[in-house]
């Protein structure tokens, strides 16, 4: 049965099943991980190339690395990298290897964590401090407010996936790190090395998060005049999706160049986060902090609309058709 609806202003929503929240967030990563896994690798080597590009050969390159010049199928699935890595086992008559498998559930688990998790940070804050809320911003900002801090708080606990998402990186812009190791031999190796760049990682996930769940919500509070969020059609919530991931994008774009280019490094080559921005200004120029950026609005923006619009139309969907009738 799901929880009853809070009253007040901040707390005036109704608060889905826990098991909608896991359905629709979970839902949400994998479709996104079938649809967008290649566009997020071409973003990843946008943002890991040091220098400019100055041709199409050059462009051609740094997208496709070893396999620039194979042919179109080759280039094609060469952008899958973290989902065919080495040698392993198979699943459903196709050929997956133990870090495909880790990095598939990498995905889901963050999107289930972020999309499903921010709900549980919002009845904390509603239960709790919804008066700061309503007394400090208003009624109307203050529910926008509180969604946009619950996302804040799920964003920079996102650094417990940390070494999920090293691994993912490193296996899109940076292969040879890995020299044939398994995941458990990398963990094994590696250690607390896998959260390096944790400091950053936080630092770009509090006010990319804050933007994105922020900018959903006082979209449909002030564009479409909803008490309710979850009564926002898909269309509203596709509309309120593109707002709060173009405004997360944009914010947390600088942050994220240094977290990647921390992350990319070989194993044994690291790289302090300080030492990377001064480099970066010295050689590359401010504008090196929004290198991938304009790849990242036009591909990986999609990607991150499509996964929480998902989201956001499923979990309420899930929450109706689980509810007692």
């Amino acid at each position: 049965m799901s929880p009853i609806a809070v009253s007040g202003a901040s707390k005036d929503y109704k608060k889905e099943s826990t098991l909608a929240r896991l359905l629709g967030s979970g839902s949400a990563g994998i479709a996104e991980l079938a649809v967008f896994h290649p566009v997020d690798t071409i973003a990843k080597r946008l943002m890991s190339n040091h220098g400019k590009i100055a041709s199409a050969a050059q462009l051609n390159s740094v997208i496709f690395k070893d396999k620039a010049g194979a042919p179109v199928a080759k280039k094609f699935f060469s952008l899958f990298p973290g989902l065919g890595y080495a040698a392993g086992y198979k699943v459903g008559g196709m050929h997956v290897s133990r870090v495909s498998v880790v990095l598939m559930r990498q995905k889901v688990l963050q999107r289930v964590y972020k999309y499903g998790g921010q709900p549980f940070v919002r009845d904390y804050l509603a239960k709790n401090h919804g008066d700061f809320f309503d007394q400090t911003f208003g009624p109307k900002t203050g529910k926008a407010m509180m969604h946009s801090f619950a996302g804040s708080l799920i964003g920079i606990g996102e650094i417990v996936l940390l070494p999920l998402d090293v691994l993912k990186i490193k296996r899109q812009t940076n292969p040879e790190a890995f020299r044939g190791r398994g995941v458990v031999r990398i963990v094994r190796d590696e250690g607390f090395g896998l959260y390096r760049g944790w400091g950053w990682t936080a630092a770009r996930n509090a006010p990319g998060s804050f933007a994105l769940f922020g900018g959903s919500a006082f979209t449909k509070g002030y564009f479409f005049g909803l008490a309710d969020y979850n009564k926002a059609t898909w269309f509203q919530n596709f509309i309120a999706s593109i707002a709060g991931a173009s405004a997360s994008l944009i914010v947390s774009a600088p942050l994220d160049v240094i977290k990647t280019r921390i992350q990319n490094r070989n194993f044994d080559n690291p790289e302090k986060g300080f030492k990377i921005v001064g480099s970066m200004i010295k050689n590359e120029g401010l504008t090196s902090f929004f290198k991938g950026l304009v790849p990242k609005l036009l591909m990986t923006g999609p990607k991150l609309v499509f996964s929480f619009w998902l989201a956001q139309t499923l979990i309420p969907a899930f929450d109706i058709a689980l509810s007692p009738k």
